[in-house]
């Protein structure tokens, strides 16, 4: 007989306070962004302050000039991860009802859009005070994997973005009445609910966990940084490859599944297809090889 994990009862609110009839309310996700950037904070404050780390022993910019980068990396989050998902995910709604982009409070945020925006308020900071624009991107790679690893833990929390319906021991019962579907008789229990894969504790494992570490160690213990461009390509590969692997188990957008379209799927392959996720992140994972062959390339030509 299949089992599965129940879900746990948890609120998608860390606190909440009334105040006059008004209700202010802490979320998980909001709370994952709050403490990621703090962390990345520290890790690239740390970074700055061992200056053997850098190219020519010396940090791009004082520790104190992070601060100043944090309101610029903030904006590009927000507005990034929105219009991300505007375009990428539901551009046929929002221009029905455009008034309803700036609505963030209803949720609908991209990744891949709001990666683009902290990319953009990176490059643009680097511009506007001279810091090199490869090692500044450098500084937003190693840092962004504990924000991803706390978010992907706020979206189980939420039980939002779940995964198929599946028969391995380790399948939690999400609640609600979609999450409770399943297509074909795959992942279906004794009183007819669904058990589907944690797709989001897959991502925080190989996003957050995985590629953090391993951006972490190559950058404190094998000093990357001295390589330029180097540790944003991996992260761009790395964090690309992970995405499409975890995709294969995750659930597509409710926008992309039909009748004709089970599996939501938005470039369909004969009986195969990709996912937008995975359209989104094969382009990642060439632009990081290709960043890191060409910031060694640069490197060997500097020294020869």
């Amino acid at each position: 007989m299949i089992a599965a994990i129940p879900f746990p009862d948890i609120s998608s609110e860390v606190f909440s306070i009334d105040i006059g009839g008004f209700s202010f309310a802490l979320r998980w996700y909001a709370l994952a962004y709050i403490v990621g950037i703090l962390i990345a904070w520290r890790l690239v404050v740390a970074a700055l302050r061992r200056p053997n780390l850098w190219p020519n022993d010396t940090p791009i910019m004082e520790p104190a000039r992070v601060e100043d980068f944090l309101t610029w990396a903030i904006l590009g989050v927000v507005l990034g991860g929105r219009l991300g998902y505007v375009l990428f995910y539901a551009s046929d709604y929002y221009l029905s009802h455009p008034l309803e982009i700036l609505a963030v409070w209803q949720g609908g945020m991209s990744f891949h859009g709001g990666f683009l925006g902290v990319v953009a308020a990176a490059w643009l900071f680097a511009t506007r005070n001279g810091i090199s624009r490869l090692s500044m991107g450098d500084v937003v790679a190693m840092s962004v994997p504990a924000g991803l690893f706390l978010g992907r833990i706020a979206n189980f929390i939420n039980a939002e973005l779940w995964g198929h319906p599946t028969d391995v021991p380790w399948a939690f019962i999400f609640p609600g009445t979609d999450a409770q579907y399943c297509l074909g008789p795959i992942g279906v229990l004794a009183d007819g609910s669904c058990a589907r894969h944690p797709s989001q504790l897959y991502e925080a494992g190989l996003e957050g966990l995985l590629l953090g570490a391993l951006l972490l160690f190559l950058v404190f213990k094998r000093e990357w940084l001295k390589t330029p461009g180097q540790t944003m390509g991996l992260f761009f590969a790395g964090y690309g490859a992970a995405r499409f692997i975890v995709e294969f188990f995750r659930q597509a957008d409710a926008q992309y599944i039909t009748p004709e379209n089970p599996m939501g799927y938005a470039l369909t392959l004969g009986e195969w297809g990709l996912s937008r996720g995975q359209l989104l992140s094969l382009p990642m994972i060439i632009v990081g090889v290709a960043i890191i062959l060409w910031a060694r390339r640069a490197r060997e030509a500097k020294h020869a």
